[in-house]
Order: structure tokens, then C-alpha cells, then sequence
């Protein structure tokens, strides 16, 4: 999956706008040892990377990056750094009782801060802003949707500081988009320009005394040792980090499945178009439909927006050209431009793409086999900004062997079961995605919720 180095400013519009070179680090060159071996320089490896790193000055942490830091979804994902967690409260319930959910989603929560002190404690610019994220119901079906989130989240005693029901006004007075019945609120999200924060991290990883090794594809992990092609790291414990690429690496072809979620942007918008759309505190944005869509207001002024709708690839391939699919970009701008007619005639600058990972049971997981060595962390299902950070943590205390709360929140040693075997994967997961397109366009049709998005929901987690 090479890539010609002049092209990496060329994934994305973070890459394309991140600053400063994009030349890779050095390579591994023969055998070393370690204390710790993580593989993937995305924002689980670098989390975990720069926490051990500061909580012990005298480990040995060793990064190997096929490509370069932030090259996967760490660098190209919508700019969300939310409280969102892809498992429910009631999920979460059944791994380790009600205390044990609320403590975790309590965790998530206190992540969004804990990125953004970081940050600035690091000197990483990286546009971030709390703005909090909008989420509307522009249909009948999905405000009644709002207003079940809602008062199931007062059941679990989240008050209005947590999540709170806006009425039609209240919510276009932040966002005017069309056809608005009301929307859900939450300030648990910072908006963030992803790629200037993962460079910055690994910068920061670097002068707390980390080793990054770019262009070093690991060909196999394996207790006490990640193996490449151009020599062995041995360690203690070695760390899987390689989110929507973990099924590149041997035995774990049904771990996760790698989805794409796509993305476009605006050319900078004049000053007199944002008085007219809103964001002005920079909240991210969605809609309550089945379909994820997400969007953000950027530094410079554009309109970031990204979906689902990507096909799933037989045999969980990635490869580059599965990054832009014109059909389901132009399904994007269509999006767009219904949410926010005002955007007509507006050019698309940017258009890209990458592999979120999915486990079966749609349950993020973090953990080390004590036997073994090995650690993971990942299956975030596109909410990994944020949770990435809270499973670099939790992995430091596991491997430094710390019991801490982190350490007995719910998500820690679970274990997701295997995806089916190929062509039922394939089948699956890509009905599945269609069935919620489909869902989306009756409720739009009836007025009513969708019978069909009923029947599938069970199947996605």
C-alpha cells in the first residue's frame, strides 16, 4: 500500500493544510530492544506512547509506523474530539453493571478536557475549540428519536449539562439549516484540525524520549517482539494500534472491518455566508437519521462534512483508491446542500476518505494478556479521537500495572467476537449500510420510522 512521499500532503484536506513537511521519519534500521513495542503511529499509539513516556522518563517506547504519523484515520477523520462512545449506556451495563457504564461514559467526558489541556500544555496548535456538537432532527422520526435520547439519558440521571432538547428556534439560532424541528445538544466535543494534533503529538512523544519509526511495516506481532522486514523490536509487551488497518496483519482478518467513511470540503467561506448558516462557536454538527453524516466549521473558514455510504470491500482489503468513490462524495455535497442551500454554487476544494474499524458487537475494547505481553486498544467505529486518548491512558496504567479507575472501567479486557467469514462479512455489512440509506429515504417519504431500520438495527451493533 506504497505511496510516493510527495503524496502525502494529498490525503486529505488536513494533511493538504497541516503546515511543515511530511517527510518521513527514519526507518528501523536492524534488531533493538525495547520496553514497550507499539505498533501504528495513530493517536492510540501516540496516546500510549506519550502517557508511559511521561509517567516514566526511563522506558523504552519504540513506535513503528508504516507509513507516517497520522497517515490513517488519526489524521483524516471529521475533527471531532467528542465524549462519544460507540457502545451504549445499557451495553456498557452488561460488561459491568450501571456504575461501572456511567463511570466509563463520566471518562469519556473528562477526555474531551484532557485533549485539549494537552494540547495546550504541549503547544500543539491544533484549532481547537469546545464548541459542542448540534445534533438535528429535521424529520418527524428523528425528533422523536431527540426526544428518546433525551429522556433516556435523564434515566440514567444525564442532566441538562450532559445532554439537553432544543426546540426549533433555539436550535437554528446556532445552525440555519432547512427544515428544522428541534436538535439534541451536548458541549462534550472540542472541534480540532486532526492532522496538526497528531503531528504535534508525536512531536511531543519525541521530546518526552519516544522512538518513532516511519515507513516500517510490521509483518507480524508476536509475544516479546513486532517483526518488519527490516529488523525485530523485542519487548515486553508489544501494542496493537492499527485500528482500520489491523486486518492487514496476520490472524486478524476478521478482528474488525474496516469501513470507509468519506469526507468533502468547502473553499473558505466569506464571513457573510457563515452570518447566514451559523456555527459560530465552531459546534461540529449531525442529524438524528441512520446514515451518519458529521460536519464542522474549520479554522479557515470551510465546511468540513463527511458520511457512510462507502462500500465495505470483500476480504477487509484496504487499499488507497478505496478513499474516494465519486458516487458517494456527490451524495455528500447533495447532503450538504439540502441541510444548507445557501452553499449552492460553492466550490468543493477537497474530497477524501479512509478505514474506520468495527468490531462485531460495535464495543471499542482496551487490553493486555498478562500472559502474552500483548496489549490492544481500538474498534472505535469512528468515535476514536476521543477514546483513543482515554486507551492511551488506561494503557499505561495496565502495563505499568497500576489499579486505577481507569483500569476498571467496563471496556477493559473485553473482548468482541469474531466477524463472520467472507462472503458473509461482505453480505452483511454492505446490506446493512444499504438498509439505513433506505431507512433514512422512508422516514423522509412516510413521516413515519422506518420498519426496515428496525429490522436491521440488531445486525449493527
Amino acid at each position: 500500500m506504497g505511496r510516493a512521499l510527495s503524496g502525502y500532503a494529498g490525503l486529505s484536506l488536513w494533511h493538504a493544510t497541516a503546515g511543515g513537511s511530511w517527510d518521513p521519519r527514519p526507518r528501523l534500521d536492524g534488531d533493538t530492544e525495547a520496553d514497550v513495542a507499539i505498533v501504528g503511529a495513530g493517536f492510540t499509539g501516540l496516546w500510549t506512547a506519550y502517557y508511559l513516556a511521561e509517567a516514566d522518563p526511563t522506558l523504552r517506547v519504540v513506535v513503528l509506523e508504516s507509513e507516517v504519523a497520522g497517515f490513517g484515520a488519526s489524521g483524516r477523520n471529521g475533527g471531532w474530539c467528542s465524549a462519544l462512545f460507540p457502545a451504549s449506556l445499557a451495553s456498557l451495563t452488561r460488561l459491568g453493571g450501571r456504575d461501572a457504564a456511567l463511570a466509563q461514559h463520566a471518562a469519556m467526558r473528562a477526555t474531551v478536557d484532557e485533549v485539549v489541556r494537552v494540547a495546550a500544555a504541549e503547544g500543539i496548535d491544533a484549532d481547537v475549540v469546545k464548541g459542542g456538537t448540534l445534533t438535528l432532527a429535521r424529520t418527524g422520526p428523528q425528533w422523536a428519536r431527540a426526544r428518546a435520547e433525551v429522556a433516556e439519558a435523564r434515566s440514567w440521571d444525564r442532566n441538562e449539562d450532559d445532554v439537553a432538547l432544543w426546540d426549533a428556534d433555539t436550535a437554528t439560532a446556532r445552525l440555519r439549516a432547512t427544515r428544522v424541528h428541534g436538535a439534541t445538544y451536548t458541549p462534550d466535543c472540542a472541534v480540532i484540525h486532526p492532522a496538526k494534533l497528531v503531528r504535534g503529538l508525536a512531536e511531543a512523544c519525541e521530546r518526552h524520549g519516544v522512538r518513532i519509526h516511519e515507513r516500517t511495516r510490521v509483518t507480524a506481532i508476536e509475544p516479546g517482539r513486532a517483526v518488519t522486514a527490516r529488523g525485530t523490536v523485542r519487548a515486553r509487551h508489544v501494542v496493537r494500534a492499527t485500528e482500520g488497518f489491523t486486518a492487514q496483519l496476520p490472524g486478524s482478518a476478521r478482528a474488525v472491518a474496516p469501513v470507509y467513511s468519506l469526507m468533502i470540503a468547502t473553499e473558505p467561506l466569506p464571513e457573510t455566508v457563515w452570518e447566514r448558516i451559523g456555527l459560530r462557536e465552531r459546534e461540529t454538527f449531525t442529524d438524528h437519521r441512520h446514515l451518519v453524516i458529521y460536519g464542522q466549521r474549520t479554522a479557515d473558514g470551510r465546511l468540513a462534512f463527511g458520511g457512510r455510504g462507502a462500500p465495505y470491500h470483500l476480504g477487509s482489503r484496504v487499499r488507497p483508491d478505496f478513499d474516494r468513490v465519486p458516487r458517494v462524495h456527490a451524495a455528500l455535497h447533495a447532503t450538504l446542500l439540502d441541510l444548507l442551500p445557501v452553499l449552492r454554487g460553492t466550490r468543493v476544494t477537497h474530497a477524501w476518505g479512509g478505514p474506520l474499524a468495527i468490531p462485531r458487537d460495535w464495543c471499542a475494547s482496551v487490553g493486555v494478556d498478562a500472559t502474552t505481553g500483548l496489549a490492544w486498544a481500538g474498534g472505535y467505529v469512528g468515535d476514536g479521537v476521543g477514546t483513543s486518548n482515554l486507551a492511551g491512558r488506561t494503557l499505561r496504567d495496565l502495563l505499568l500495572r497500576r489499579d486505577t479507575p481507569l483500569t476498571r472501567l467496563p471496556w477493559v479486557g473485553h473482548r468482541s467476537r469474531r466477524w463472520e467469514p467472507e462472503p458473509l462479512r461482505w453480505l452483511g455489512i454492505n446490506t446493512g449500510l444499504r438498509a439505513m440509506t433506505l431507512a433514512d429515504a422512508e422516514e423522509r417519504l412516510t413521516g413515519r420510522r422506518s420498519v426496515l431500520a428496525r429490522a436491521v438495527s440488531p445486525l449493527l451493533g
